[in-house]
C-alpha cells in the first residue's frame, strides 16, 4: 500500500508506515493520509517561510555581479516558489517528522 493513490502527497513507502497504519483498515489508512496532508501543509509553510527570510527585499546584485537571495531574476524566483513544496514532499516520503503518526493516533482515539 502506498498512501497517495490520487491526492497530492508524494508516494510514502509500506515501511515508512506505522506498523498499525500499514495493517488497519482503510479509514485507518484514509485518517493517516489526511494526517500526512497536516503535516506536508504545515511544512510547506514553514519552509516558505524559511524561504522568505533568505530574499532581502532589494533587487541589486553584489559587487561580483551576481544575484544575490534578494535578486529578481527568474532562476531564482523559480527556484524559491519550488523549494518549500520540494523539502515538504522529500519529507513526507521518507516518513515525515512523526507529527502525522500523532495526530493520526489522537484521531483515532478520538473517534473511539
Amino acid at each position: 500500500m502506498s498512501v497517495d493513490p490520487l491526492s497530492l502527497l508524494p508516494v510514502v513507502p509500506d515501511t515508512a508506515l506505522p506498523v498499525d497504519v500499514r495493517t488497519g483498515s482503510d479509514k485507518d489508512k484514509q485518517t493517516y493520509q489526511a494526517a500526512l496532508g497536516f503535516e506536508r501543509q504545515l511544512l510547506t509553510q514553514l519552509t516558505q517561510a524559511m524561504v522568505s527570510t533568505t530574499q532581502n527585499g532589494d533587487d541589486s546584485s553584489d559587487d561580483s555581479g551576481d544575484a544575490g537571495f534578494g535578486s529578481s531574476d527568474a532562476v531564482t524566483q523559480a527556484y524559491n516558489q519550488m523549494l518549500p513544496d520540494q523539502l515538504a514532499d522529500s519529507l513526507i516520503s521518507g516518513g515525515g517528522t512523526g507529527l502525522a503518526e500523532n495526530l493520526y493516533r489522537a484521531l483515532r482515539e478520538g473517534q473511539s
